[in-house]
């Protein structure tokens, strides 16, 4: 963690605090080993000096019983040889048990995240867990073979919540096949939510939320998700090579494809700079890479699945406005036909999308086209305006 945030703790000067606060950690980890090695330290002398004293024990005894004719030579020897071959296998025991004691706790971990299971899964995959599911109702059922996602998405009266906390509230909305919708709205109103609700990395209520007339809980997880191309809001890279990342997901993803798609994310031309182009190490989550390259190498992962429903949460934040429309622009003809959701805080991301939904206190305050929110006087107007005069101010 400090090592990825390595350009906070220096902007912050809080290397002395962050290396004091090392050492605490450090000094606690020195004296338990201290304990533990002094418990072992003592262990193995003792041992030693216990083995010692059986065998003279037994050489005193036994030596008087061959004396007293108690007891026959040969025997003597032999009972010694066999005890000399006991005593190792013995003072092992001691370590075994250690050893022991120290992989149960690790298997105890271990243990339980493996016992945890996903909050969302397939209804199928459900009677794993013990709980008896519901079954899904025939009416609705999507065939034994899945028929490839349209895109058609519906959210019905949907409520949603994050503990007692409501965040969602009656959003009734319809978003056809093949057409593009904007979300906007104030920090905290809902958008993320309503875009991870669609790839179910969130449970919608039952029926509340429909893909093709279907409700979304009773679609294959992987059926759904191989037809959504999402982009989050904090983007995510492996430490990988890039072109490893923006095939991430797409196994049989050629090279053409991937020099396509980053073509169509704007970020070729960035990775023609690098001395090792689409072979660059990125680092751990992309450290290598500025925010605006992290967020194009995540849209081009999405789009090289061509998918049938791309969802874009903030994802050209970092974007300056000339490559954001280039984007757009890319993006306008590659989903044609296809649905798209595009949550973003800049109108101008907006302005093309067939409808916007302005989202405020978790309910949808207005839903229209850009025309005719910018006309209508509500929240959307005033931000427009706002974020025109901005420009015009930067321009000056």
């Amino acid at each position: 963690e400090n090592l990825s945030g390595i350009r906070v703790v220096k902007a912050y000067t809080q290397e002395p605090a962050q290396n004091a606060a090392f050492d605490q950690l450090n000094l606690a980890y020195l004296e338990k080993n201290r304990a533990y090695i002094l418990t072992r330290a003592n262990y193995r002398p003792l041992s030693y000096v216990i083995a010692s004293l059986c065998l003279g024990l037994n050489l005193w005894l036994g030596g008087r019983a061959v004396i007293d004719g108690e007891l026959s030579l040969g025997a003597f020897v032999a009972f010694n040889a066999y005890l000399t071959q006991l005593i190792r296998p013995i003072m092992y025991i001691g370590w075994v048990i250690d050893r022991a004691q120290r992989a149960l706790v690790s298997m105890q971990r271990i243990n339980e995240i493996l016992a945890v299971e996903p909050e969302i899964q397939d209804r199928a995959l459900g009677l794993n867990s013990g709980v008896r599911r519901a079954q899904p109702s025939r009416r609705s059922l999507p065939p034994a073979t899945p028929q490839p996602i349209a895109g058609h998405i519906a959210f019905r009266k949907l409520n949603f919540s994050y503990g007692e906390e409501q965040v969602l509230h009656q959003i009734d909305l319809e978003i056809p096949q093949g057409t593009t919708l904007g979300i906007i709205g104030r920090v905290g109103s809902g958008k993320t939510t309503l875009a991870r609700l669609v790839p179910r990395l969130i449970q919608a209520g039952p029926g509340q939320l429909l893909i093709d007339g279907v409700p979304i809980e009773e679609w294959p997880l992987a059926t759904l998700r191989d037809a959504i191309g999402y982009v989050p809001q904090n983007p995510f890279l492996f430490s990988n090579t890039l072109s490893a990342n923006l095939a991430y997901g797409a196994d049989a993803a050629e090279e053409a494809q991937i020099h396509a798609v980053a073509e169509e994310a704007q970020l070729k031309k960035d990775i023609d700079q690098f001395d090792e182009g689409f072979d660059t190490l990125i680092g751990e989550r992309g450290v290598t890479l500025s925010g605006g390259q992290k967020q194009r190498a995540t849209l081009a992962r999405a789009l090289i699945r061509r998918p049938q429903i791309l969802i874009l949460d903030d994802a050209l934040s970092a974007v300056d406005t000339h490559t954001e429309e280039a984007i757009l622009d890319h993006l306008h003809a590659l989903m044609q036909g296809r649905t798209t959701l595009i949550i973003a805080h800049r109108i101008s991301t907006l302005r093309h999308t067939d409808r916007v939904a302005v989202l405020k206190d978790g309910r949808i305050a207005e839903l229209g086209t850009h025309a005719d929110l910018v006309n209508s006087g509500g929240f959307y107007a005033e931000l427009y305006q706002h974020q025109q005069l901005s420009a015009e101010l930067e321009t000056l």
